[in-house]
């Protein structure tokens, strides 16, 4: 692959400039920043090339997901991706290789973050270590961006929201749909009463896949298969569904009251910890419910979230809205046809006019993916760079994080323990 000229960069750099301002028109110009304060950082214009604009930015953990935001990162005009830490040393290389090789380069978060000049970080670590970590960089009084899920424990979410709710820093979490055209626009049909009131979210995430990684020593399985491992992960709940409970949290404007469910290690028995395999019920205010499932053994059904009502259903993750009309009868609509074509014969109304509930054929409505497609990843880091850049805080992001970082611990105490489980509270 050719490496790009200099040529080749500027043209890239004023390609996401005109991005970036479109995106701030139609956020600007529309009703997303109503009740949706987290966007109001995209509508300031992408910045320019003036040392003033500089957002200087250190990437802390650069596995799989930390190496997709620091691409981003390295795209989003105003960035200077200013360091990189790994404590494994080939992805901190080839983090490096991606970044020109112009970042300073650590082994060690603290060494980072008492790098003179750092504005803010983006922590993409194994979940056990988002809290001390998060922490360090409050702290250090930086801006922070944490992946989801928010921490492995009650008492460490607690703390993180606690820290980020005292620092006058920026504070964004790894929560993408709150970015994301579809999502945004399927939460304006739910506050408009499109689907009338939410009566249950229905959410899955099939996988057919072991989610482990080949290590060259045993002594790096527990780091490199960290999301198998209960010390450092909570498996399909943090890991997965902590997606969708934030978004059942953001559409209810609420958390789960309590919830129930069952855990297993059904198909994976390769000495993992966390199951392949959960089901879990969270209960909500006015008898709501949403029924959660994820499994790594079948991938059929996919990934989606349902959000249902009595007008209508949304699906967000295929970005579709189905109305709800049912038809009548058959035999009704027959008797109806007769009378208007001044007719009348025997009809049967009853039993024999029933029909099974089929799913429903209806092809929906497209939702809108104007704001430039895909998840909402890349305009999140946009946010984050303008938010520090007007040092201007994004409202609810810490209860959207702590919101979710709890549900997900609660689905996974429901499992282990056989029991309800009730929200534990707030974290003030």
């Amino acid at each position: 692959m050719r490496s790009k000229s200099l040529d080749d960069m500027r043209h890239e750099a004023r390609e996401r400039r005109r991005f970036l301002a479109r995106v701030a028109g139609v956020v600007a110009g529309s009703s997303l920043l109503s009740g949706l304060p987290w966007m109001a950082p995209l509508r300031a214009q992408p910045a320019g090339d003036a040392p003033s604009d500089r957002v200087r930015i250190g990437v802390i953990g650069t596995g799989s997901r930390g190496s997709l935001l620091l691409q981003y990162l390295l795209r989003t005009p105003g960035v200077e991706v200013a360091a990189l830490c790994d404590d494994y040393p080939p992805h901190l290389a080839d983090a490096m290789a991606a970044a020109g090789g112009k970042p300073k380069a650590f082994s060690d978060y603290r060494k980072l973050l008492a790098m003179p000049g750092i504005d803010g970080v983006v922590i993409a670590t194994p979940l056990h270590q988002h809290a001390p970590i998060c922490l360090a960089a409050f702290a250090a009084d930086k801006h922070v961006f944490c992946e989801k899920s928010l921490a492995l424990t009650v008492d460490e979410c607690k703390a993180i929201a606690r820290a980020a709710n005292a620092s006058p820093r920026v504070f964004q979490v790894g929560h993408q749909r709150l970015f994301s055209a579809t999502f945004l626009h399927a939460h304006e049909l739910v506050r408009a009463g499109r689907i009338g009131p939410i009566t249950q979210i229905r959410a899955s995430w099939h996988r057919n896949n072991d989610w482990r990684r080949p290590v060259s020593d045993p002594r790096l399985e527990r780091k490199l298969n960290w999301r198998l491992y209960r010390a450092s992960s909570g498996g399909l709940l943090t890991e997965l569904a902590s997606h969708h409970l934030q978004v059942a949290n953001w559409y209810l404007d609420a958390a789960p009251l309590s919830c129930v469910g069952y855990g297993s290690v059904n198909h994976w028995k390769d000495g993992r910890d966390v199951y392949d395999n959960v089901n879990v019920l969270f209960r909500y205010r006015d008898g709501v419910t949403l029924v959660y499932d994820s499994l790594t053994s079948n991938r059929h059904h996919g990934l989606e979230i349902q959000i249902m009502g009595p007008r209508g259903t949304i699906e967000g993750e295929s970005g579709r809205f189905y109305t709800e009309e049912p038809p009548p009868a058959p035999a009704v609509a027959a008797l109806v046809r007769q009378i208007g074509q001044g007719r009348a014969e025997t009809v049967a109304i009853g039993a024999p006019s029933w029909k099974p509930e089929a799913k429903s054929g209806e092809v929906g409505q497209q939702l809108r993916q104007e704001l430039g497609g895909g998840d909402g990843t890349e305009l999140s880091m946009a946010a984050f760079a303008n938010a520090i850049r007007l040092g201007q805080r994004m409202p609810h992001m810490i209860e959207h994080a702590y919101r979710s970082g709890i549900a997900a611990l609660m689905g996974q105490a429901a499992m282990d323990e056989g029991r309800e489980i009730a929200w534990p509270g707030s974290y003030q």
